[in-house]
Protein backbone atom coordinates (compact mmCIF):
# COMPACT_ATOMS: atom_id res chain seq x y z
CA UNK A 1 0.00 0.00 0.00
CA UNK A 2 1.56 3.26 -1.16
CA UNK A 3 1.63 6.26 1.16
CA UNK A 4 1.24 8.57 -1.86
CA UNK A 5 -2.06 10.42 -1.50
CA UNK A 6 -1.69 12.92 -4.37
CA UNK A 7 0.10 12.16 -7.62
CA UNK A 8 0.46 14.77 -10.35
CA UNK A 9 2.05 13.59 -13.60
CA UNK A 10 3.05 15.76 -16.58
CA UNK A 11 0.21 18.22 -15.96
CA UNK A 12 -0.23 21.11 -18.37
CA UNK A 13 -2.89 23.78 -18.33
CA UNK A 14 -3.73 26.75 -20.53
CA UNK A 15 -5.97 29.77 -20.15
CA UNK A 16 -6.64 30.41 -23.84
CA UNK A 17 -3.19 30.74 -25.45
CA UNK A 18 -1.43 31.33 -22.14
CA UNK A 19 0.14 28.24 -20.59
CA UNK A 20 -0.26 28.59 -16.84
CA UNK A 21 1.12 25.15 -15.80
CA UNK A 22 4.03 23.50 -17.60
CA UNK A 23 4.87 19.82 -17.10
CA UNK A 24 4.09 19.67 -13.41
CA UNK A 25 5.16 16.51 -11.58
CA UNK A 26 4.55 16.16 -7.87
CA UNK A 27 3.92 13.42 -5.32
CA UNK A 28 2.48 14.13 -1.89
CA UNK A 29 2.64 11.51 0.86
CA UNK A 30 0.03 11.05 3.57
CA UNK A 31 0.53 13.48 6.47
CA UNK A 32 3.08 15.45 4.45
CA UNK A 33 3.06 19.27 4.70
CA UNK A 34 4.09 21.10 1.53
CA UNK A 35 4.41 24.86 1.14
CA UNK A 36 4.23 26.30 -2.38
CA UNK A 37 5.75 29.74 -2.87
CA UNK A 38 6.67 31.96 -5.80
CA UNK A 39 5.84 35.31 -7.37
CA UNK A 40 2.32 36.33 -8.37
CA UNK A 41 1.19 34.67 -11.58
CA UNK A 42 3.56 31.72 -11.22
CA UNK A 43 0.72 29.14 -11.27
CA UNK A 44 0.66 28.30 -7.53
CA UNK A 45 -3.06 28.84 -6.97
CA UNK A 46 -3.97 27.21 -10.28
CA UNK A 47 -1.97 24.13 -9.31
CA UNK A 48 -3.82 23.54 -6.05
CA UNK A 49 -7.18 24.42 -7.63
CA UNK A 50 -6.57 21.63 -10.15
CA UNK A 51 -6.28 19.11 -7.29
CA UNK A 52 -9.99 19.38 -6.52
CA UNK A 53 -11.06 20.29 -10.06
CA UNK A 54 -11.91 23.91 -9.38
CA UNK A 55 -9.69 24.32 -12.45
CA UNK A 56 -9.49 21.72 -15.20
CA UNK A 57 -6.09 20.59 -16.49
CA UNK A 58 -5.82 19.80 -20.21
CA UNK A 59 -2.91 17.34 -20.20
CA UNK A 60 -1.47 14.86 -17.75
CA UNK A 61 -2.93 12.97 -14.79
CA UNK A 62 -3.94 13.93 -11.27
CA UNK A 63 -4.77 11.13 -8.84
CA UNK A 64 -6.07 11.87 -5.35
CA UNK A 65 -6.28 9.02 -2.83
CA UNK A 66 -6.44 6.45 -5.63
CA UNK A 67 -9.09 8.30 -7.66
CA UNK A 68 -8.03 9.86 -10.95
CA UNK A 69 -9.55 13.24 -11.75
CA UNK A 70 -11.48 12.83 -14.99
CA UNK A 71 -14.57 14.36 -16.61
CA UNK A 72 -16.66 11.99 -14.48
CA UNK A 73 -18.58 14.09 -11.97
CA UNK A 74 -18.82 11.13 -9.56
CA UNK A 75 -15.02 11.07 -9.32
CA UNK A 76 -14.94 14.83 -8.79
CA UNK A 77 -17.54 14.64 -6.01
CA UNK A 78 -15.65 11.78 -4.36
CA UNK A 79 -12.41 13.77 -4.41
CA UNK A 80 -14.02 17.01 -3.22
CA UNK A 81 -15.47 15.16 -0.23
CA UNK A 82 -11.91 14.22 0.79
CA UNK A 83 -10.17 17.51 -0.02
CA UNK A 84 -10.91 20.59 2.09
CA UNK A 85 -10.05 24.00 0.69
CA UNK A 86 -9.50 27.38 2.34
CA UNK A 87 -9.35 30.46 0.10
CA UNK A 88 -7.99 34.01 0.41
CA UNK A 89 -11.52 35.30 0.77
CA UNK A 90 -13.49 33.51 3.45
CA UNK A 91 -16.50 32.64 1.22
CA UNK A 92 -18.80 32.32 4.24
CA UNK A 93 -22.57 32.70 3.79
CA UNK A 94 -23.29 36.10 5.39
CA UNK A 95 -26.94 35.24 6.20
CA UNK A 96 -26.03 32.06 8.13
CA UNK A 97 -24.58 31.84 11.63
CA UNK A 98 -21.05 30.52 12.08
CA UNK A 99 -22.49 27.21 13.29
CA UNK A 100 -24.84 26.94 10.29
CA UNK A 101 -21.99 27.76 7.88
CA UNK A 102 -20.14 24.77 9.31
CA UNK A 103 -23.05 22.29 9.38
CA UNK A 104 -24.41 23.03 5.88
CA UNK A 105 -22.13 20.68 3.89
CA UNK A 106 -22.14 17.73 6.34
CA UNK A 107 -25.97 17.83 6.41
CA UNK A 108 -26.51 18.28 2.67
CA UNK A 109 -23.56 16.44 1.16
CA UNK A 110 -22.88 13.74 3.74
CA UNK A 111 -26.54 13.44 4.87
CA UNK A 112 -25.41 13.75 8.49
CA UNK A 113 -28.17 14.21 11.10
CA UNK A 114 -28.36 17.87 12.22
CA UNK A 115 -27.51 17.06 15.85
CA UNK A 116 -24.36 15.11 14.82
CA UNK A 117 -23.34 17.87 12.39
CA UNK A 118 -23.68 20.49 15.14
CA UNK A 119 -21.61 18.41 17.56
CA UNK A 120 -18.89 17.99 14.92
CA UNK A 121 -19.01 21.70 14.04
CA UNK A 122 -18.61 22.76 17.68
CA UNK A 123 -15.64 20.41 18.02
CA UNK A 124 -13.95 21.93 14.95
CA UNK A 125 -14.76 25.49 16.01
CA UNK A 126 -13.22 24.70 19.38
CA UNK A 127 -10.11 23.39 17.63
CA UNK A 128 -9.62 26.79 15.96
CA UNK A 129 -10.65 28.57 19.19
CA UNK A 130 -13.83 30.31 18.06
CA UNK A 131 -16.48 28.01 19.54
CA UNK A 132 -17.66 31.02 21.60
CA UNK A 133 -18.61 32.78 18.32
CA UNK A 134 -20.84 29.97 16.99
CA UNK A 135 -24.13 31.88 17.18
CA UNK A 136 -22.78 35.05 15.55
CA UNK A 137 -22.88 35.95 11.86
CA UNK A 138 -19.74 36.33 9.71
CA UNK A 139 -20.13 40.13 9.56
CA UNK A 140 -19.82 40.30 13.37
CA UNK A 141 -16.40 38.61 13.33
CA UNK A 142 -12.92 39.91 12.56
CA UNK A 143 -11.17 38.75 9.40
CA UNK A 144 -8.98 36.37 11.38
CA UNK A 145 -12.00 34.85 13.10
CA UNK A 146 -13.80 34.47 9.76
CA UNK A 147 -10.80 32.69 8.26
CA UNK A 148 -10.64 30.35 11.25
CA UNK A 149 -14.34 29.66 10.73
CA UNK A 150 -13.57 28.83 7.08
CA UNK A 151 -10.92 26.34 8.27
CA UNK A 152 -13.39 24.78 10.74
CA UNK A 153 -16.03 24.58 8.00
CA UNK A 154 -13.62 22.69 5.72
CA UNK A 155 -12.70 20.34 8.59
CA UNK A 156 -16.38 19.52 9.19
CA UNK A 157 -16.29 17.46 5.99
CA UNK A 158 -13.56 15.37 7.70
CA UNK A 159 -11.19 15.65 4.73
CA UNK A 160 -8.01 13.63 4.28
CA UNK A 161 -6.25 16.57 2.62
CA UNK A 162 -6.38 20.33 3.22
CA UNK A 163 -5.48 22.88 0.55
CA UNK A 164 -4.83 26.49 1.53
CA UNK A 165 -4.68 29.22 -1.12
CA UNK A 166 -2.89 32.21 0.45
CA UNK A 167 -5.15 32.01 3.53
CA UNK A 168 -3.63 35.05 5.25
CA UNK A 169 -3.16 37.44 2.32
CA UNK A 170 -6.49 39.26 2.87
CA UNK A 171 -5.92 39.71 6.61
CA UNK A 172 -4.61 42.60 8.66
CA UNK A 173 -1.10 41.83 9.94
CA UNK A 174 -2.21 41.40 13.57
CA UNK A 175 -4.75 38.74 12.56
CA UNK A 176 -2.32 36.59 10.58
CA UNK A 177 -0.82 34.85 13.61
CA UNK A 178 -4.13 33.47 14.89
CA UNK A 179 -4.85 31.86 11.52
CA UNK A 180 -1.32 30.48 11.18
CA UNK A 181 -1.54 29.10 14.75
CA UNK A 182 -4.72 27.21 13.79
CA UNK A 183 -2.91 25.82 10.74
CA UNK A 184 0.13 24.80 12.82
CA UNK A 185 -2.18 22.88 15.18
CA UNK A 186 -3.76 21.16 12.21
CA UNK A 187 -0.35 20.22 10.84
CA UNK A 188 0.74 18.89 14.24
CA UNK A 189 -2.39 16.73 14.33
CA UNK A 190 -1.16 14.94 11.19
CA UNK A 191 -3.26 16.50 8.41
CA UNK A 192 -1.91 16.25 4.85
CA UNK A 193 -1.55 19.89 3.75
CA UNK A 194 -0.56 21.89 0.68
CA UNK A 195 -0.28 25.58 1.48
CA UNK A 196 0.26 28.38 -1.01
CA UNK A 197 1.71 31.21 1.09
CA UNK A 198 4.36 33.91 1.42
CA UNK A 199 4.59 33.29 5.17
CA UNK A 200 8.10 31.85 5.26
CA UNK A 201 8.16 31.60 9.06
CA UNK A 202 5.20 29.23 8.81
CA UNK A 203 7.00 27.27 6.07
CA UNK A 204 10.09 26.87 8.25
CA UNK A 205 8.03 25.72 11.22
CA UNK A 206 5.59 23.34 9.53
CA UNK A 207 6.63 22.28 6.02
CA UNK A 208 8.35 19.00 5.22
CA UNK A 209 9.07 20.29 1.73
CA UNK A 210 8.99 23.67 0.03
CA UNK A 211 8.27 24.13 -3.67
CA UNK A 212 9.22 27.27 -5.56
CA UNK A 213 7.24 27.97 -8.73
CA UNK A 214 7.88 30.52 -11.45
CA UNK A 215 6.26 30.97 -14.88
CA UNK A 216 4.10 27.86 -14.47
CA UNK A 217 6.97 25.53 -13.61
CA UNK A 218 8.32 23.93 -10.46
CA UNK A 219 11.76 25.55 -10.39
CA UNK A 220 12.90 23.99 -7.13
CA UNK A 221 11.60 21.44 -4.63
CA UNK A 222 13.53 20.49 -1.53
CA UNK A 223 13.23 19.62 2.13
CA UNK A 224 12.61 22.78 4.13
CA UNK A 225 16.00 23.05 5.80
CA UNK A 226 17.95 22.78 2.53
CA UNK A 227 15.48 24.96 0.63
CA UNK A 228 16.25 27.93 2.88
CA UNK A 229 19.86 27.17 3.77
CA UNK A 230 21.07 26.08 0.36
CA UNK A 231 18.77 27.00 -2.55
CA UNK A 232 20.11 25.63 -5.85
CA UNK A 233 18.42 27.82 -8.44
CA UNK A 234 19.44 31.46 -8.93
CA UNK A 235 15.75 32.29 -9.38
CA UNK A 236 14.96 30.80 -5.94
CA UNK A 237 17.86 32.69 -4.36
CA UNK A 238 16.58 35.96 -5.80
CA UNK A 239 13.03 35.31 -4.60
CA UNK A 240 14.18 34.40 -1.07
CA UNK A 241 16.45 37.44 -0.88
CA UNK A 242 13.43 39.64 -1.66
CA UNK A 243 10.99 38.15 0.83
CA UNK A 244 13.17 37.05 3.77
Amino acid sequence: MSDTIIQIKNVNKWFGDFQVLKDINLEVQQKQKIVVCGPSGSGKSTLIRCINRLEEHQEGNITVDGNELTEDTKDIEKIRAEVGMVFQQFNLFPHLSILDNCTLAPIWVKKMPKKDAEELAMKQLKQVQIDDQASKFPGQLSGGQQQRCAIARALCMQPKIMLFDEPTSALDPEMIKEVLDAMVNLANAGMTMIVVTHEMGFAKEVADEVIFMDEGMIVEKNNTKDFFANPKSDRTKLFLSQIL
